[in-house]
Order: C-alpha cells, then sequence, then structure tokens
C-alpha cells in the first residue's frame, strides 16, 4: 500500500474495526521491510511532511483522533499492560496461553488488546526508540496536539490526566500488594513498624491535587513528586525484606511472582512521572511506548514467566542441593578410602536390587504395573542405601555440582578461583571412587547371587534367551548411550524434585508442625515426636530425590512405550549388574563372544554419559542461580585446563600425602573477574574484550599494561559499564537524543 492510498482510506465515521485496522495499516507501512529503524523514522517524517500541507486531511484525522479518544480509554494502557489481572502466578500463565493460542480481533475498545495489534513485534520497539527529538516534536504538533480540557491553562490536558489516572491506579496496585497479608506477614518488623504502604495513597493524591490545582509541571507538583519518589523507595525496601524470610523459611513461587510485579508497577510509575515532568516528555513518552512494546512480545513467553518466577527457586533449590552434596565430596585419601566403602555397600544392595528386577520381568505384569513394581524395586534399594549412609554413584553429581558453584560466591576474594578449581578436582575424584566401589561390588554379588540359584533351584538368575536379550541391548554401538545420557536428565530431575519438596518442607514448617501439633505429641509422645521431625527435616531431600528417582526409572520406559517412543533407561550400576548376570547364564562362551564386549564397552560408557549429562545441567542451574556471567565463565574455564595441564592426575587419584602439591598461578584470572555478576549475557564489546584478554593470557602474553593487572576492577578499567543498565529498561535510561552527538 503507498502512503496516498494509506491516507484516502481514512475515514472518521467508519465502524470501529475499520478504524483499527486503518490505524494497524498506517503501522504496517511504518515499519516496511521491518529491517532498517531508521528507515522507518524516515517514513514517519515523510508522512509528517505529506500532510503538514494537506490542511483537509488533517481536520479528517482530528475528528479521527479525537472519535479513538472517546471509544478507546488509554490508561489501562500506561497503568495495567504487562501486569497478570490476578496477581497469581497460575492466573498468569492461563492467560498467557490464551494470548498465545487465540487471535486478537481490532474490534475492541480494550487498549491492552488493541496494542498487540498495533505493534506486534520486536522491530517495532527499534524504530521507537530510532525516532529522534525533532521527530517527536512534529508528531506532536502536527498529530497528536494536546489541548486543555478547560481554557484555563492550568488544568491539564487529556494526555496529562491520562498520566494522573494511570499513576493513581498504578500506586493503589502497589498499595494492594503490600497490604496483602502474604507479604505484609514477611516482611521484617522494623518495615512493618514504618508503615512505608501506608502513605502511598495519601502521597499520589497530594501529586493529583496539585497538578489540578496548579498545572502538571508546575513546582508544587515537582515538589509532591519527589516525595512520591522517596515514599516508592521505601516501599521498596520494605518488599525486598520479604525475600530475606523466602530465603531463611523457604520459597513461594506465588510470592516472588507478586513481588516482581510490585517492583515493575514502581519501575512504571517512574516512567510515568518521567513521562509529565521530564525535560524531553516527548522523548520519555516514545521510550516507554517502546517498553511496552517490548513487554508486549515478552508477555506472550511462558518461558520467559517461569523463569522469572523461579528464578529464586531455582537458587534456593540450588542451595538446598548443595547442602546435601557436601558430603559426597573427598578431599584426601582417607575420605576417598571412606567414599569406596559407601560405593561397596551401595552396590552390594544394587546387586540385590538386580535380582529383584529380574524377578519382576519373570512375572509378566502389564507395561504399567510392570513399570510400578520396577520403580517401586528401585525406590525402596535407593532409601535402603540412604539409611545405611551409602552411596550411589549416579546420583551423586545433581548435588555435587551445585555444592561446588556454591564456592563462587566469594569468588571476589584471594584465591577463591584456586580453591574452586580444588573443588572440582575432589568432586571428579569422588566420582571415580564412587562409580569404581558401586561397580566393584555389584558384579561380584550378582555372580554369587547366581551361581547360588543356579545350586539352589538348577536354573540360574535369567534364561539365556533373555541373557542374550541384556547382551544385545547393553551394546556400546547400539541405543545404550542415548538412553544412559537420558538417564542423567532423570537424576538431575530427582535433584530437581529433592530441592523442591525440601523447600516445600520448610515453607510450610512440617517439621515444627510434627515436633508441636498436638496430634503428633498424644500419638508419638514429645521426644518421639521430636525425633521424627528432626529424621525428617535432616532427611526429607534424600528421600525425595530416592523416591522419585526410583518411581522414574521404573515408569518413564512405561510411558514412553504407550507412546511409542521407544525409551529406556541406562544406569551404570545397574546395568553392571544385569551384565554380570548374563555373563553367569552365558558362562564361558561369554568371554570369546565380541558382543559380550561390546556390552562391556557399553557398560563403560554408560558411567560418564549418566555422570556428565547430570553434572552438566545442574551445574548450569547452580551457575544461574550464583548470576555468574559468560566472561567469568570463560575464565573458570581457563583455570580448569591450566590445573588439568599442570596435575592431571589430581582428577582420578587421591594424594598420596596430606600435603597438597603447590597449585598453578591463577591470580591474572581472579584479577580479570568482573564485577557485573548479574548479567548472564554479555555485550559484543565485553565479549571481543574477554576473548582478547583469554587469548593473551592462554599464549603466555605479558598483561602488565592491563588495567586489570593493576588492580582496576571496574567500567574504568576499559570494559564497557554495562552493570547500569536497568533490567527492564525505563523512559529514564533512554532520554539522550539518538540525532545528537
Amino acid at each position: 500500500m503507498t502512503l496516498t492510498e494509506l491516507l484516502d482510506t481514512l475515514d472518521p465515521a467508519a465502524p470501529l474495526a475499520r478504524r483499527h485496522l486503518w490505524l494497524m495499516d498506517a503501522l504496517r507501512w511504518v515499519r516496511g521491510e521491518a529491517e532498517d529503524p531508521q528507515a522507518s523514522v524516515g517514513r514517519v517524517r515523510q508522512l509528517l511532511a505529506t500532510v503538514r500541507e494537506d490542511p483537509a486531511w488533517l481536520n479528517r484525522w482530528h475528528r479521527w483522533w479525537a472519535r479513538f479518544l472517546q471509544t478507546v480509554d488509554l490508561t489501562p494502557l500506561l497503568a495495567d499492560f504487562g501486569f497478570a489481572p490476578r496477581t497469581a502466578f497460575l492466573s498468569e500463565l492461563g492467560h498467557r496461553l490464551r494470548r498465545k493460542l487465540l487471535p486478537g480481533t481490532p474490534e475492541t475498545s480494550d487498549i491492552t488488546d488493541l496494542f498487540g495489534l498495533l505493534l506486534p513485534s520486536r522491530f517495532d520497539v527499534r524504530w521507537l526508540q530510532a525516532l529522534d527529538t525533532r521527530t517527536l516534536e512534529e508528531l506532536r504538533q502536527v498529530l497528536l496536539s494536546d489541548t486543555p480540557a478547560a481554557p484555563d491553562a492550568q488544568v491539564p490536558t487529556h494526555w496529562q490526566a491520562t498520566l494522573l489516572d494511570a499513576l493513581v491506579f498504578c500506586v493503589g496496585q502497589v498499595s494492594a500488594t503490600g497490604f496483602a497479608s502474604e507479604v505484609r506477614g514477611r516482611m521484617s518488623h522494623e518495615e512493618r513498624a514504618r508503615r512505608a504502604f501506608h502513605a502511598l495513597p495519601v502521597q499520589v493524591e497530594a501529586v493529583r491535587r496539585s497538578a489540578l490545582r496548579h498545572g502538571a509541571r508546575s513546582g508544587q507538583v515537582r515538589h509532591e513528586v519527589d516525595k512520591l519518589r522517596r515514599q516508592l523507595d521505601v516501599c521498596r525496601v520494605a518488599a525486598q525484606s520479604v525475600y530475606a524470610h523466602l530465603d531463611e523459611h523457604g520459597v513461594s513461587v506465588g510470592i516472588v511472582f507478586r513481588l516482581r510485579q510490585l517492583a515493575e508497577r514502581i519501575l512504571r510509575i517512574q516512567q510515568l512521572l518521567d513521562c509529565m515532568l521530564a525535560d524531553q516528555p516527548d522523548r520519555a513518552t516514545a521510550a516507554l511506548l517502546a517498553d511496552l512494546a517490548l513487554l508486549g512480545q515478552d508477555n506472550r513467553s511462558i518461558r520467559a514467566l517461569i523463569a522469572h518466577s523461579s528464578g529464586l527457586t531455582a537458587a534456593k533449590v540450588a542451595e538446598r542441593s548443595a547442602e546435601t552434596g557436601e558430603q559426597y565430596i573427598t578431599r584426601n585419601a582417607a575420605e576417598y578410602r571412606q567414599m569406596l566403602g559407601m560405593a561397596a555397600g551401595g552396590g552390594a544392595v544394587l546387586g540385590l536390587t538386580t535380582w529383584a528386577k529380574f524377578g519382576v520381568i519373570a512375572l509378566s505384569l502389564s507395561a504399567f504395573w510392570a513399570g510400578f513394581a520396577a520403580g517401586l524395586n528401585y525406590a525402596l534399594s535407593f532409601v535402603l542405601i540412604q539409611l545405611l549412609h551409602f552411596t550411589v554413584a549416579t546420583k551423586q553429581p545433581a548435588v555435587t555440582a551445585p555444592a561446588m558453584v556454591a564456592k563462587l560466591r566469594n569468588i571476589h576474594e584471594t584465591g577463591a578461583v584456586r580453591r574452586f578449581v580444588d573443588e572440582v578436582a575432589h568432586l571428579l575424584r569422588s566420582q571415580v571412587a564412587a562409580i569404581l566401589g558401586n561397580v566393584g561390588l555389584v558384579v561380584p554379588v550378582v555372580v554369587l547371587i547366581s551361581i547360588a540359584l543356579l545350586q539352589a533351584t538348577g536354573a540360574p538368575m535369567i534364561g539365556a534367551d533373555q541373557a542374550a536379550h541384556v547382551v544385545d541391548s547393553l551394546h556400546l554401538l547400539g541405543p545404550s548411550a542415548l538412553f544412559a545420557a537420558f538417564t542423567g536428565v532423570l537424576l538431575f530431575a530427582s535433584s530437581i524434585i529433592a530441592g523442591w519438596v525440601e523447600n516445600w518442607f520448610v515453607y510450610y514448617r512440617l517439621d515444627s508442625a510434627i515436633r508441636y501439633n498436638p496430634r503428633f505429641t498424644r500419638a508419638l509422645g514429645a521426644e518421639r515426636a521430636a525425633r521424627w521431625a528432626k529424621f525428617f527435616r535432616d532427611n526429607i531431600s534424600g528421600l525425595a530425590a530416592n523416591i522419585s528417582l526410583g518411581f522414574m526409572l521404573g515408569l518413564v520406559p512405561a510411558f514412553a512405550q504407550f507412546f511409542g517412543l521407544g525409551l529406556d533407561i541406562r544406569h551404570v550400576t545397574l546395568a553392571a549388574g544385569q551384565l554380570a548376570a548374563a555373563a553367569v547364564t552365558l558362562g564361558s562362551a561369554a568371554l570369546v563372544d565380541p558382543g559380550f564386549w561390546w556390552a562391556v564397552a557399553g557398560v563403560v560408557a554408560i558411567g560418564p554419559l549418566n555422570l556428565v549429562v547430570s553434572f552438566y545441567l545442574a551445574f548450569r542451574l547452580a551457575l544461574k542461580a550464583q548470576n555468574i556471567n559468560d566472561v567469568n565463565r570463560s575464565l573458570i574455564h581457563l583455570a580448569l585446563r591450566r590445573r588439568l595441564r599442570s596435575h592431571p592426575l589430581g582428577f582420578f587419584l587421591p594424594p598420596r600425602t596430606e600435603v597438597a602439591p603447590p597449585a598453578e598461578d591463577v591470580s591474572d584470572i581472579e584479577a580479570a573477574w568482573t564485577a557485573d555478576s548479574r548479567r548472564d549475557a554479555m555485550d559484543e564489546a565485553s565479549r571481543r574484550w574477554a576473548e582478547a584478554y583469554l587469548a593473551r593470557t592462554a599464549d603466555g602474553s605479558a598483561l602488565a599494561d592491563d588495567p586489570w593487572e593493576r588492580g582496576i576492577a571496574g567500567p574504568s578499567a576499559g570494559v564497557p559499564d554495562t552493570t547500569g543498565v536497568p533490567a527492564t529498561g525505563g523512559a529514564s535510561a533512554r532520554q539522550t537524543d539518538p540525532s545528537t552527538p
């Protein structure tokens, strides 16, 4: 559509849907090919130049615009767009699903529905931000001229009145969230005593009255706005005190979601105030519209909602796992031998588990009940291993990775990077010991059980056909590698379930309920109730992990079979036990069968895949929970490569003496650790700097001239400052005119 055709179709008397469709066509014409924002800015200038010379069209436009303002209230766009209708996570999840699945209609007077149709792409954000001050001023003067509602110049214009209404609505929502019992009850005692949210409605009413009496940009309004901003800061501090309570007593996704909504509404209030009082209100308004357009895109994302609302929960889950994982990391030869013993005990129990599994298979149950019985067998075995203080190698990475990343909390301290590399070496040694102990005992236990059954009943643990099937299913070149990686995902999932259950247990204070609830104390007695409470508080995470893992290992293949996916599980200790049972059945012929040795190679490959996948997923979660950015992750990898080159055996064998070998120098890496740990992604300039730094370090080049080596760790040292950009944007972050140098 050409500009002339577009302008000719403007009709103020058209029905509602046709008027809105014309506005959609106009914005589509401005976008053009949606490749260059400056091209869209040029189209806006072309539109202004054309209509400025056509008074008849301007008359039609002003009548169209007046009718638009009569039928569409802009206040919900400014006050409510981007916020959940109900401040609950599940409500917003359902709202986003409806927006993704159901089409919208332009036949609506709801601006929040219409806005997504008018600015549907991320390119709209770019060209709105690219509008320069001169173009914005012409746009307001030619198309969006706003006059006071009354002849008195002190009376706010229609736009200013809309801003004031949106301001009142936003402040009302902030106050309502602050007054909510689940938020108010978790504030610190000091913040509750300050009653920060009580004064907000009074202060915003003072702003509104001053604007109506003296004008929206008067000195009296600015004075009241300053007081409102200070009160908002007090409210923000009060809301932040809730996180300390959640950190101590368990995290609720619903409360975290409400707090995030509150923080974003406070930011919206600041943006509305900028639109009303900024030195360049046109630029502030364009920045707000760009933010709203971006918010409209983000609010369609299910992933973003889950990531934002579950971020604190993920951090708490990682912390719970870290507390559990500390006991599985060996740091000296004595602990290494102790780990071997614990793993050997776990292998012995899993030998009995293997026997029970083949017994379940012999029952020939239906797929679901066979999976349920297998899951029950696994779950009981894992719980028994936990209660006997034994260990299973593959369950460790999902809890030891968060424990390792927890060492990064104080990474800025001298020697912290070296201690972290030491922790990685300790962890890998622990995994080697656990696998050796598990496999080293599950095989002889299964062999002994098979021989005993053969002597007692005349038949081994499994028949010849089943033994041949076991050997074939574990073949290295078969799907075992894929199934082993999938099992690693289940191992990680069990650690997430464990962390969530423990957080739930702590959040609802169930240990206190077990200890003091009259029903429990009457039935158990006070002392026994206290022991039960302590037992569950100490073991709830392990019980949840073991039970969930057991049933997932049993039931997931059954459900996958129902859907025809063909997925199965490959657990290294269980696989080794099954292969040992098959070897007893096949006898000495297995030793000369190439297929058997391919199966042995498959078992050898299953172990590392179980460990690597579960460890990688847990490590990524823990890095996100600790807010370790890409630059610092690259520096961690560099430090690990140095240790691998200097002491490779330290990752697999314990130290022969209690005196640790001399560690490599990582002072340059510690000096280069960036202070901006809040960003998960680097901008291009930071990435180029990091790559150049790592290249110089890897080549052994001199770093004496690098400002980081002189102890300057901040943006002034030559690294682009990325810490000062608000995470959600905002009008105040973009007051600079892009048309000026």
